[in-house]
């Protein structure tokens, strides 16, 4: 959510940054929420008002019945309790101004980092760089599952029993090693001086709309029926949550958190062939990494985040890309965002794997996170959030670039120690 002084002072910046996203329908709630924020203010100002003379009245009522005035008294008093209702009758009116504005102000997109590429959608994002030579090999890599299948490492048909589409088992070395790649992610943020967390799996709605907007909540979360509680989608949510209507002291930034949790999405759309297996599912885990900081320190730290991950995925030597999202493909949270995409020698492309963003100081501001200063003045923080990794999707990855010829799976040297000293995986089906 953006500073509505922006709308009162540039609207037209704000709607140039609509229109950057692609979003010529939302252009109106500019001029609403102006008119409204008009409205609002004058409101304020007549209510204000009113009670300073309804305290100057009230003072007379006593004056005038200390000189017998008694008629006179009641005439004011009148005019006290006409007030009394005029004000309730305004008060009523801000309340409503307020939820006008409030509800169109949090679908107005935040502004946008100037460096952030202009395009429509997903296939006008920008390839930056690439860490790590692709490689293809001279043998025919499976699919991802069946890969899995050899090491009798995934049971989809079990798991469409018991919690149908988008849920499966993983067994034996690939359940292994999917532990193994979260406890490794774990520590390899500690080493860089997170802070390790494991947040709560639910939230309630008023968080939810602090740290994301209406349309991400509808697509991802699934609601328990009956309470005002969602599973989390992702532990960013619950990460940032935990500091809602809190004054931080400046002294404490920046909160630098990586944070494990199993996620749970709805995954609204059609599933392409791609996405079939383990890419894309209803349930899995995650190591996050969440940053609060100053706001001059927020794109430093949006750099350190996704090269951590860049660094991470190298160490378990499988070649990645930095992917610079443009305005349409950011969410309207968002300042500024990346994907870190990994090579798939199998498909011969890069996929998805991590999500770098800046959000600058929207989540504060919906969730009243404020931050004093030595001054002792209170500012809003930045707030960044980034994919450490997120199996079993990682793991396809891991698997495709670590497949032998023969059938075996290499393990890495910072993996091993995760793995029992494992340096290969031995296929128990040929």
């Amino acid at each position: 959510m953006i500073d509505i002084k922006l709308i009162r002072t540039n609207p037209e910046l704000v709607k140039e940054n609509i229109k950057k996203k692609f979003q010529g329908e939302k252009l109106v709630l500019v001029d609403e929420v102006a008119q409204f924020d008009e409205e609002y203010r004058a409101a304020k100002t007549k209510a204000d008002e009113l009670r300073n003379k309804r305290k100057v009245m009230s003072k007379q009522i006593g004056g005038l019945m200390a000189k017998g005035q008694k008629d006179e008294a009641e005439k004011v008093k009148a005019e006290v309790s006409a007030i009394g209702a005029e004000l309730d009758a305004m008060a009523e009116k801000e309340k409503e101004l307020e939820a006008k504005i409030r509800e169109r102000m949090l679908v107005i997109p935040n502004i946008i980092d100037p460096s952030v590429p202009i395009g429509k959608d997903d296939s006008e994002n920008v390839e930056i760089e690439r860490f790590g030579e692709p490689v293809v090999p001279d043998f025919e890599i499976p699919y991802h599952t069946e890969i899995m299948e050899k090491f009798n490492g995934i049971d989809l048909d079990s798991a469409r029993k018991v919690a149908g589409n988008g849920f499966y088992y993983l067994m034996g070395d690939i359940a292994r090693l999917h532990s193994a790649v979260i406890a490794y992610a774990r520590d390899f943020m500690i080493d860089r001086g997170f802070t390790y967390c494991i947040p709560p799996f639910m939230i309630r709605s008023n968080v939810v709309t602090g740290v994301m907007s209406f349309d991400e909540m509808d697509a991802m979360m699934y609601k328990i029926e009956g309470e005002d509680l969602y599973l989390i989608g992702t532990s960013e949510h619950t990460m940032i949550g935990r500091f809602i209507d809190q004054v931080l002291p400046e002294a404490q930034l920046p909160l630098t958190l990586t944070s494990y949790s199993p996620c749970f999405r709805k995954e609204v759309g059609s599933h392409g062939l791609e996405e079939r297996g383990v890419y894309r599912i209803h349930q899995f885990e995650k190591q996050e990494m969440i940053v609060v900081c100053k706001p001059e320190e927020s794109m430093d730290w949006y750099n350190k985040l996704w090269k951590n991950s860049v660094e991470l995925f190298r160490n378990l030597e499988i070649p990645v890309r930095q992917l610079e999202c443009c305005s349409g493909d950011l969410a309207d949270l968002k300042v500024k965002s990346c994907d870190i995409e990994a090579w798939s020698p199998r498909q011969q492309k890069y996929f998805e794997v991590c999500s770098c963003s800046n959000l600058g100081d929207a989540q504060s501001r919906r969730l009243g996170i404020r931050v004093k200063g030595e001054d002792g003045k209170t500012y809003l923080p930045h707030t960044l959030n980034n994919t450490c990794v997120a199996p079993p999707r990682m793991l396809i990855a891991f698997l495709e670039n670590h497949l032998q010829e023969d059938g075996t799976v290499t393990i890495p040297k910072v993996l091993q120690p995760y793995m029992g000293g494992k340096a290969v995986l031995v296929p128990k089906n040929k």
